[in-house]
């Protein structure tokens, strides 16, 4: 009798653990049914189906993106975004965050692209995608109005420069001996200059401009220009390239049909990416 039992309690624990390996086969199967779905390494699939294109910006750089005095974000780069996103058949939606922490946002997967003015340059497309070109623009370097010391580039060496740290304007700001201070944008930037804690700030001439013909007062002036323009592009994680083509196929559909004018002369009132 102790032999029939032993033989029955052993059947049954069989039975339990081939039933639990088994639950966890199919578990394992349904995991991986919802791991492999059609969005599954397709951002862009992705991006339709949630209804959203999230773009890291930082809301503080007029005329690019910036908040109005309604406090409504806008600008050049925020339209040029959203006519993207309409076009590909979503809503852009912005998440605001300083210059230097945008990268890391865009590392971790809290952005699906930056609008923000970023440079194209060889360091950051080794490990970014870029869009193609949709602004071209030169770098001033500016002062306190009455300055006549700094009259060129090079004479910033050793001076000191007011300059998000990873920014195309540091790197020139550095190449050429300045110091490098740290700021948030470009708003503290002139705001350091005009206390005279910096003696220069490197940025880009249609910001600039932008900012005296808003305050034809203000106490900054340009004392010299780049010689090579620039190009900014949206920027994306690698690795997604059906959204980069299907941006840069908006963009081209926007230069065809004449809405990038339209944008580009709103806020410029010329073309800037010829």
């Amino acid at each position: 009798m102790k032999k029939i039992s032993a033989l029955f309690l052993m059947l049954l624990t069989a039975i339990f653990v081939l039933s639990a390996c088994g639950t966890t086969k199919d578990d394992n199967a349904k995991n991986d049914d919802n791991n492999t779905g059609s969005t599954d390494g397709d951002l862009l699939a992705k991006v339709q189906e949630d209804g959203e294109l999230l773009v890291g910006t930082e809301g503080t750089y007029p005329p690019f993106t910036y908040h109005d005095e309604s406090g409504k974000l806008t600008g050049f780069d925020v339209e040029i975004a959203e006519e993207i996103a309409s076009r590909l058949g979503v809503k852009a939606k912005f998440m605001e965050t300083q210059w230097d922490a945008m990268f890391a946002g865009l590392d971790s997967k809290r952005f699906d692209m930056i609008a923000n003015q970023v440079g194209i340059n060889e360091e950051r497309m080794e490990k970014y995608d870029f869009s193609e070109p949709y602004i071209s623009s030169v770098a001033v370097l500016v002062t306190q109005k009455g300055n006549t010391d700094v009259k060129t580039f090079e004479d910033i060496d050793g001076l000191k420069s007011a300059q998000s740290l990873t920014s195309n304007y540091a790197e020139i700001a550095k190449s050429n001996g300045a110091e490098l201070v740290g700021v948030d944008g470009f708003n503290q930037a002139i705001e350091l200059l005009n206390s005279k804690r910096v003696d220069v700030t490197i940025n880009d001439n249609l910001s600039v401009l932008d900012f005296l013909k808003q305050k034809p007062d203000a106490n900054i002036q340009i004392v010299d220009e780049a010689g090579d323009a620039a190009q900014s592009g949206l920027m994306f994680n690698k690795g997604n390239e059906t959204l980069v083509e299907a941006v840069n196929e908006a963009l081209n559909e926007m230069i065809e049909d004449g809405t990038y004018d339209k944008i580009s002369d709103k806020w410029f009132g010329e073309n800037v990416l010829e």
